[in-house]
């Protein structure tokens, strides 16, 4: 790593004040402060521009959204500003993580293009679901991601310095900026859900490894909660966007063929799950997903 390498942290914020104003108290404690710290708030309605107005960051910036973008767009809107004042590595995280003062260090020391900071919840507990196997050659893998850090080790501790990552979370990923030169912004489209997995299968593709850092350590503000209601309009979000990343990158056509038959699925055990409102979105999911098939350029 080049000593002069600058770095611009992008956060994505969205009604959570509370979880804002302690996620950047412990980015003002970093013991190797970033250039910059790039807030992108997606319209809320709380006290989060009373937060924003207080805190001290060196390097604030705050990009507000005239409506909500969504995670997806926020990262857009964020890395894009980023991208474009010329930093050269660019930091991702949502409102509610905090890392340790040493975190940022220790992740510079690393001469590489991609990175992740490993989570642990605020006991300690390793939670980091960033995926370890990714499979989308499996078509009987429903679920894509096999394999996590948080299943394969256990325990911070009994990880290797470094685990080679399929996917991440944009809670804690860094990126290069020539990275962003091969494989261009996160997809605003995905408006929540998946557009990390995404943008790490970019990365991937363009012949990028990606590397989690065991001793650069982020902790995790809320507990995790993937049970979403899929008859709401989450469940929409994750039907589609799981789809659009079968259509994208499954490795045969029988992947690629794996949304139609998880549509078909849903809908005839409707009654037996979310009724209606889930079969009417998953089958607005699928069609919607087959216009997202095109990868970004």
């Amino acid at each position: 790593m080049s000593p002069l390498e600058t770095v611009a942290i992008v956060v994505v914020t969205y009604n959570r004040a509370d979880l804002l104003e302690r996620m950047l108290a412990g980015l003002a404690a970093l013991e190797r402060l970033p250039e910059a710290v790039i807030v992108v708030d997606n319209a809320s309605t709380d006290r989060t521009p009373d937060v924003l107005a207080a805190a001290t960051n060196p390097g604030l910036q705050v990009l507000r959204a005239e409506e909500n973008l969504g995670g997806a767009g926020g990262f857009h809107r964020g890395v894009g500003a980023a991208y474009e004042q010329g930093f050269d590595r660019i930091w991702l995280m949502d409102d509610d993580v905090v890392p340790a003062p040493d975190c940022l260090t220790v992740l510079l020391a690393q001469d590489e293009h991609c990175l992740m900071a490993v989570r642990e919840d605020s006991r300690g507990a390793l939670v980091e679901k960033s995926a370890v196997r990714f499979d989308l050659a499996n078509p009987l893998a429903i679920r894509p991601k096999t394999a996590m850090v948080e299943t394969e080790y256990g325990h911070r501790h009994l990880m290797p310095h470094r685990v080679e990552l399929h996917n991440v979370a944009f809670e804690g990923f860094m990126v290069r900026r020539s990275v962003i030169d091969e494989i261009g912004l996160p997809d605003p489209s995905f408006f929540i859900f998946y557009d990390d997995v995404d943008y790490a299968l970019r990365a991937r593709r363009a012949g990028h490894r990606i590397w989690a850092v065991r001793d650069a350590v982020l902790v995790r503000q809320l507990d995790f909660d993937q049970q979403h209601d899929l008859s709401g309009w989450k469940g929409y979000y994750m039907y589609r966007n799981l789809f659009v990343v079968h259509l994208r990158y499954g490795e045969n056509p029988l992947v690629r063929a794996k949304p139609w038959l998880i549509t078909a699925a849903v809908v005839l055990l409707s009654p037996l799950r979310g009724g209606r409102a889930e079969a009417r979105n998953v089958i607005r999911a699928m069609r919607d997903a087959r216009g997202m098939r095109a990868v970004p350029t």
